[in-house]
């Protein structure tokens, strides 16, 4: 493993990093940034700000207008991103649309990426993800899935609920996952204004982070064209894994970022507040909490990294994207909250942007798999003795 970073990505980190402090982080206190997450206004404003810097959708290939950036030089860009809650929305590399981009870079037609993907780049349009049900339907065990799929002539007709569907609110099109009558499963693009789909509420969150927030849906005889079918029938469950090894990484670079950014105000702050005689940060208790900061910060970065490494060597990546996503999850939960605990006072209220990273971060714990669950799988690849342990 070489982990050393070239110079041209190393101008890029440098590049995104002045973007990030200069013309996004002064926009944090906007007030089009909602409880579901930026206006569609101040989305636009923030791409069309990266787009000008040249930073906008570097993860996308080159045929669909981005830099085609490896996973490697994806983690550096999306952690320098990831410093600002409104980072990752100015570069277009936010769930579920970085993810959904990278699905449909593999296994969408010519026909649909011109349809949707195209504009799904540029960020003219936002899409989402439609797999998570409520009980009793699929969460962590997808084989649970209740909505089904018909074929009927040329067209599938599906019937469903889903829940806990980022972005949905104001999206352009979903990626809709159901299951078929021999109990497979296979996904479906259909635009949002398809007559049978529809938008039962938001959901209130702990987060506030995602353009559109969270919401529920419903789909009543939504008519899906066999053309509009992504992938393969049958094989949806397969492209589910397609699109979540890679996209539970980048959740934790983007993560790793905002951990980074909670741990630097904790430390400007140790170093200026008196207490007892001298400053914070040389009482004991709270240089401790720092430390410990900085080391979860390097380890969850080089877990990222070597992650990272795996996909760029042609791995799958999946045993590793679910250590390296409880890894992180866990880790850079805690940073955030000793981050809270050295600010006192001030780490509970809003006049630091750390209590709004405390409230985000936190359901990282659960989407895209809770922490439990990825323990659970790989405790079973570890009693079957799975090679990838043997490494």
């Amino acid at each position: 493993m070489n982990f050393t970073i070239p110079q041209e990505l190393l101008d890029l980190r440098e590049k995104t990093r002045a973007f990030i402090a200069e013309q996004v982080i002064p926009m944090e206190t906007d007030p089009r940034l909602t409880a579901h997450g930026p206006s569609e206004a101040l989305r636009q404003e923030l791409l069309d700000k990266a787009r000008r810097a040249g930073l906008l959708c570097p993860h996308a290939s080159r045929e669909m207008g981005g830099a085609g950036l490896s996973h490697f030089a994806k983690a550096i860009v999306f952690e320098e991103a990831g410093y600002s809650p409104l980072g990752p929305i100015a570069l277009n590399i936010h769930a579920p649309d970085e993810g959904n981009i990278h699905l449909m870079d593999e296994v969408a037609t010519a026909a649909q990426k011109d349809r949707w993907l195209r504009p799904l780049v540029s960020g003219r349009i936002r899409s989402c993800f439609a797999m998570t049900e409520p009980a009793p339907g699929a969460g962590s065990d997808p084989s649970m899935m209740q909505t089904v799929a018909v074929r009927d002539g040329d067209h599938y007709v599906i019937n469903g609920r889903k829940w806990l569907i980022t972005g949905a609110d104001g999206a352009g099109f979903a990626i809709i996952m159901a299951r078929m009558e021999d109990g497979s499963a296979t996904m479906f693009l259909a635009d949002m204004n398809t007559p049978g789909i529809i938008h039962e509420r938001q959901l209130k969150t702990l987060d506030s982070c995602f353009a559109g927030g969270h919401s529920i849906l419903r789909f009543e005889n939504v008519r899906i064209p066999a053309t509009d079918v992504l992938g393969e029938i049958g094989k949806g469950f397969r492209y589910a894994q397609v699109r979540l090894a890679p996209a539970r990484l980048t959740h934790c670079m983007r993560w790793l970022g905002a951990a980074r950014r909670a741990h630097d105000i904790a430390c400007d702050y140790a170093r200026t507040r008196d207490s007892f005689g001298k400053t914070l940060g040389e009482h004991q208790g709270v240089g401790f909490m720092l430390a410990d900061n900085q080391m979860a910060l390097h380890s969850t970065r080089l877990a990222i990294w070597h992650c990272a490494w795996v996909l760029d060597e042609g791995g799958r990546g999946n045993v590793e994207s679910s250590m390296t996503k409880v890894l992180s999850a866990e880790a850079l939960w805690h940073v955030v909250d000793r981050c809270v605990q050295i600010l006192g006072g001030r780490g509970v209220t809003g006049e630091t942007v750390v209590e709004r990273i405390f409230r985000d971060i936190r359901p990282f714990r659960i989407y895209d798999g809770p922490s439990e669950v990825h323990r659970m799988s790989l405790a079973k690849k570890i009693l079957e003795g799975h090679k990838e342990f043997s490494r």
